[in-house]
């Protein structure tokens, strides 16, 4: 491996650890494309009830719909996804006290053909519990994560990243990086304020918390605790260099940071 490597570090509120480990489990779900394969593979296996199998079975079509909500407002589609049949909680190993429910994740996965994929991991318990707008606003997010991760890699302006060793610098850091929701989502007014309301400084719901502690970790469901020191992934410069990217997606990506906006209110700062 290429000592020189681009670390990414995705201690995002909205992210989540991927739990499913090996760049096999990933490839087969990109070539079969059944966003829902792990969740049918929990089911089989027992590791999530039939009530709940059932519960994300109905309320799959939500995360369908802001998918093509986000194409729509955006003109691009939507990287590979897929749902994670577990909650994923991260640990500070500076706030003792404090952890982080983690929603969804952008994550950029090397293949073994040393090929650079990126993809949304969406978790069963936001898909159960979270609501439209929610949904709708995450995916949005994680699609903002992944225009950036896209663009920094074409540009290959950061080789590194700071690592966040408590969840505020963590949240801030995702707050301040990401491109402009009003630009790549103009033509959907109502998504921007779903966004702008759900993400004023990282994402907190907690309601949506609430109901993921109560009625999926309190239950023994499938949860997993990460630290946020250990959430990094690292790329080899030379998938970056391979990685293969739409003219579309660029000449996109460049329209966004061109487009001239107003100033934020200070109520969404």
């Amino acid at each position: 491996m290429n000592a020189l490597c681009l670390i990414y570090w995705t201690s995002n509120f909205s992210n989540v650890f991927l739990s499913a480990g090996s760049n096999a489990d990933i490839n087969k779900e990109m070539n079969t494309f059944d966003p829902l394969y792990k969740i049918h593979n929990a089911y089989r296996l027992g590791q999530i009830p039939q009530k709940v199998y059932d519960l994300i079975m109905k309320r799959f079509p939500l995360v369908m719909d802001g998918i093509k909500r986000v194409e729509e407002a955006s003109g691009l589609n939507y990287p590979y996804y897929y749902a994670e049949p577990s909650l994923v909680v991260s640990i500070s190993a500076v706030e003792f006290t404090e952890m982080g429910i983690l929603f969804a994740r952008t994550i950029p996965v090397v293949d073994v053909h040393r090929q650079l994929h990126v993809v949304v991991q969406i978790t069963a318990p936001l898909i159960c519990y979270g609501l439209k707008g929610t949904i709708h606003a995450i995916l949005a997010h994680e699609f903002m994560h992944y225009l950036e991760l896209i663009n920094r890699i074409l540009k290959m302006k950061v080789i590194s990243d700071d690592v966040s060793s408590t969840l505020f610098e963590g949240t801030y850091a995702d707050a301040t990086r990401l491109v402009e929701e009003r630009a790549v989502f103009k033509s959907d007014p109502t998504l921007i304020r779903h966004i702008m309301t759900r993400f004023p400084e990282g994402f907190r719901d907690l309601k949506l918390e609430e109901k993921a502690i109560k009625m999926w970790m309190n239950k023994g469901l499938p949860t997993s605790k990460v630290s946020l020191d250990a959430n990094i992934i690292k790329i080899p410069i030379e998938a970056m260099a391979c990685l293969e990217v739409g003219q579309d997606v660029k000449d996109k990506i460049t329209e966004f940071e061109n487009i001239k906006l107003k100033k934020k209110k200070t109520s969404y700062v």
